[in-house]
């Protein structure tokens, strides 16, 4: 048993789901933050994993916005004490050539995709600092790598995430803190399912593996990084992409 407290922003997604339940698995008090205006949805989400067996708590934080994670994070440590294990998982897309993006569709994704990891950890690194413990995990993508066809809002940030991961991690070695970083690949959610179905083809006959990935996937690493005895383990970047990009 872990009795950690961890916060997962974009908690009630796809892949944010299969993430809080690995660590409620393990024992963790899990909280998954939501968009506020997504309130009805979260409470759905939050009885349907009840209905599983899962106890997670949920609370409501625009993570684009500074003051709002102030106050969502105040609100947890009232409510449930500090956050020992931050999962930055919240993300967008609003995918266009860049002749055809306009500035809004760059600053929503930079602001909620880059943003939100400062904003959301810059409360609580501090309280982790201080406790001698912490795990940060930020969840990036394949295409913040290679760069992707008509995402250039959305590759930017998710490689900026790799800069602050390295960075920050730097900062907190000697703390006690962890911050890694995890690129997925192509992973089957709601989001993939929308992609038309020859397309989708496509891209999986171009991942060796010859599939897509699970949520699980994802979430079985999350778990292995946030893990008390992963202290050697910082500033790196784990793909999780079924072979479609490699590296070293």
């Amino acid at each position: 048993m872990s009795n950690k407290t961890a916060l997962v922003t974009g908690g009630t997604g796809g892949l944010g789901t299969a993430i809080c339940k690995a660590l409620a698995d393990r024992g963790d008090r899990v909280i998954a933050c939501y968009i506020p205006s997504d309130e009805e949805t979260a409470r759905a989400w939050q009885d349907q994993l009840k209905d599983e067996g899962y106890d997670i708590q949920i609370i409501a934080g625009d993570v684009s916005s500074f003051a709002d994670t102030q106050r969502m994070i105040r609100e947890i440590e009232a409510n449930y004490g500090w956050v020992d294990i931050l999962v930055n998982c919240a993300g967008i897309t609003r995918d266009k050539t860049l002749r055809k993006m306009d500035e809004k569709d760059w600053e929503d994704v930079v602001s909620v995709n880059l943003g939100s990891v400062f904003n959301v950890t810059r409360q609580v690194i501090d309280g982790m600092i201080e406790r001698g413990f912490g795990r940060i995990v930020n969840i990036s993508s394949v295409n913040g790598q290679r760069g992707q066809f008509g995402q250039t809002n959305y590759s930017a940030a998710k490689a900026g995430m790799h800069g602050f991961t390295m960075a920050l991690a730097q900062e907190a070695a000697r703390k006690g803190v962890t911050v890694n970083s995890v690129s997925p690949g192509y992973i089957a959610t709601s989001m993939t399912a929308a992609i038309p179905e020859e397309i989708r083809n496509q891209i999986v006959a171009g991942i060796p593996v010859g599939r897509m990935g699970d949520p699980e996937d994802i979430a079985h690493t999350i778990a292995f990084l946030t893990d008390e005895k992963s202290d050697y383990i910082t500033g790196a970047n784990i793909p999780v992409n079924g072979g479609m990009y490699m590296s070293f």
